[in-house]
């Protein structure tokens, strides 16, 4: 190993946060998955080399609407990714629906006829939806048709408890709320992120409770694919954490692939090899002895009592009410969930002019 993404390569699987191919194939590793937005969707939407997809897409489905060339154009760009990735291609929902179940599934099966329209099995795609309570019912819906999910927008143990129930094949904890990328003034900002940043606690929480349900139930839990990376550092504490995934930007992918493989707090040389991810539960480690008190507290809830989120609450009852409940008690995860969705809107905005535009275009020709 000569770097430190090769170093990350051996402790979790490392998934790329962009959908251009050019990204995916220029790292010394091969990407297992690639996550996406809609922020993501539209910015590929306007590369130049994208041009004639994009406009192939609007004559052929823009007398179905803006949401149908969007869907179309999402699939197809994944479609133009899918031979640099190992494993699936990941698409999200609108945020829009995040509070109807019924929209969420109906997105999730146009997707699915959309990757059948372009040959991409169902094993290698995954659909992402907010973990609201009303999104996380259509988990289960999904699951039976044999579209795996993932819980995006995710800050709190409530949430991945309803991730669970809901059958996810994956969780998104997000390490940064989505402010922090532009306002470094609210990022905990740390060489040791493992010990020190403030949303540490929360993802070993987790983790734990992942594998305490595993050991009760033998049921299979989601695999935990962090996300929202601002440093390297954050990326290489994961690591350490035995996250299973982390899904990384181009940026920060670049940052790892040119540094060193030295030591470093979460670097762990030579490293402690990643569970086997086809049953990563089955053989789950203890918490690492260095992050044993991490859990134990949790910064971005000062007066926490200590207990954690009981998992036998059935947070997914009454359209999500519990889960709903919980965001509401909880003001740091009901913000950061807000900001988030709003984000995910603004793209989906810009993307919906872009098609409109072009719809309009077309028929003035």
């Amino acid at each position: 190993m000569s770097n430190l993404l090769e170093v990350l390569e051996t402790q979790m699987n490392v998934d790329v946060d962009s959908m251009d191919p050019k990204v995916a194939k220029s790292f010394p590793i091969v990407p297992h998955n690639m996550t996406s937005n809609q922020l993501l969707v539209n910015e590929q939407m306007q590369v130049p080399e994208n041009r004639e997809m994009f406009l192939t897409a609007v004559k052929e489905y823009g007398d179905k609407g803006w949401e149908a060339v969007l869907d179309r154009i999402s699939v197809l760009i994944c479609a133009a990714n899918i031979d640099n990735i190992q494993g699936r291609v990941l698409l999200q929902t609108s945020p829009f629906h995040a509070y109807d179940t019924q929209k969420v599934v109906d997105h999730a099966r146009r997707y699915a006829v959309e990757f059948a329209k372009v040959g991409i099995d169902k094993s290698r795609f995954c659909i992402k939806i907010p973990a609201t309570g009303p999104a996380m019912n259509a988990g289960p819906i999904l699951l039976k048709e044999g579209i795996r999910t993932l819980g995006t927008s995710l800050f709190s143990l409530e949430q991945a408890i309803a991730s669970s129930q809901a059958g996810c094949l994956y969780i998104s904890p997000y390490y940064n709320e989505v402010r922090a990328h532009a306002d470094h003034s609210i990022w905990p900002e740390s060489e040791d992120p493992a010990t020190k940043h403030t949303m540490s606690s929360r993802l070993i929480q987790i983790m734990e409770t992942y594998k305490r349900l595993y050991k009760e139930t033998g049921k299979p839990q989601p695999m935990i694919k962090s996300a929202s990376f601002i440093s390297w550092q954050e990326a290489m504490a994961c690591g350490e954490m035995e996250m299973h995934h982390a899904t990384i930007s181009a940026e920060v992918l670049a940052q790892l692939a040119a540094l060193p493989a030295t030591s470093s707090p979460s670097a762990r040389i030579p490293g402690v090899p990643k569970v086997d991810m086809t049953k990563p539960y089955e053989n789950a480690r203890p918490t690492p002895e260095r992050l044993a008190n991490v859990s134990k507290t949790d910064p971005i809830k000062p007066e926490w009592d200590g207990v954690r989120a009981s998992t036998d609450i059935d947070y997914l009852a009454d359209n999500g009410k519990a889960l709903q409940d919980a965001i509401e008690r909880d003001p740091a995860t009901k913000q950061r969930l807000y900001e988030a969705l709003e984000l995910f809107k603004g793209g989906e905005l810009r993307s919906k002019a872009l098609i409109e535009a072009a719809i309009a275009d077309l028929k003035k020709a």
